[in-house]
C-alpha cells in the first residue's frame, strides 16, 4: 500500500495577513498568539504606527472604544491588503472616586464584519492615578511609581500590580480571542 507523500505542515495551512494598529510588541504577540489559537490558518502578525485620534491617555469608555476603532481603520486604509486589522486601545476611567484601566480591542476584515472585547477591568492605585489626573499616561505613571522603564512596552499596570501573575500579553490575548468570536461563528453575526 503506497501512502501519500507528507506535505510540510505550514504548507498545508494558508497564510492569513493581520495588521496591528501599533508597533507595541505586548499588542502584536498577544493577537498572534490569540489568532493562532482559534484558526488553523497560519498569520503573518505585522504592526503598524497609526494614528488613534483620540488623546495618548483615552479617558472613558467611548474615548477608548474609539481609538480602538480608530487604530483597526487606520491599519485598514494604509494596509487594505491583509486579512484582518486590530485595533487594541488601553484607556482609564473613573469609578466613584477611584481609577479603573482596561483595553478596547476591535478587529474588522475585508467583509465588514467587526469583532469587538474588552479586557478584565483593575482598580488603579491612588499615586498612579493622581499622576495620571496631572496629565501622565498611564504607562509613564508606573514607570515612574514603580521605578521602570518603557513599561508599557512590557509587563504593564496589570503586570507590575499583580507581580507578573496576570501579564499583559495574556491579558490582551484574551480579548482579543472574544473580539474574534463573531468571525470564529459567522453564522451566528
Amino acid at each position: 500500500m503506497a501512502f501519500p507523500k507528507r506535505r510540510n505542515y505550514q504548507e498545508q495551512k494558508k497564510q492569513r495577513l493581520v495588521i496591528v494598529g501599533s508597533k507595541n510588541p505586548v499588542k502584536i504577540r498577544s493577537t498572534e498568539n490569540a489568532f493562532q489559537s482559534l484558526f488553523e490558518d497560519y498569520f503573518l502578525v505585522e504592526g503598524l504606527n497609526v494614528d488613534s485620534s483620540v488623546n495618548d491617555q483615552p479617558h472613558g469608555e467611548v474615548e477608548t472604544y474609539t481609538g480602538a476603532y480608530n487604530r483597526a481603520f487606520e491599519a485598514k486604509k494604509a494596509f487594505p491588503e491583509a486579512d484582518f486589522w486590530v485595533g487594541i486601545e488601553g484607556g482609564v476611567d473613573e469609578v466613584g472616586e477611584q481609577m479603573v484601566a482596561f483595553a478596547w480591542i476591535v478587529i474588522l476584515d475585508p467583509s465588514g464584519q467587526i469583532g469587538k472585547a474588552k479586557t478584565a477591568t483593575l482598580f488603579l492605585p491612588d499615586a498612579i492615578s493622581s499622576l495620571i489626573r496631572k496629565g501622565m499616561e498611564l504607562g509613564e505613571a508606573d514607570d515612574r511609581v514603580f521605578q521602570r522603564t518603557n513599561s508599557k512596552q512590557g509587563n504593564g499596570a496589570v503586570g507590575i500590580l499583580t507581580n507578573g501573575v496576570v501579564n499583559r500579553l495574556e491579558y490582551y490575548q484574551q480579548a482579543v480571542t472574544l473580539a474574534l468570536i463573531p468571525f470564529v461563528h459567522k453564522k451566528l453575526y
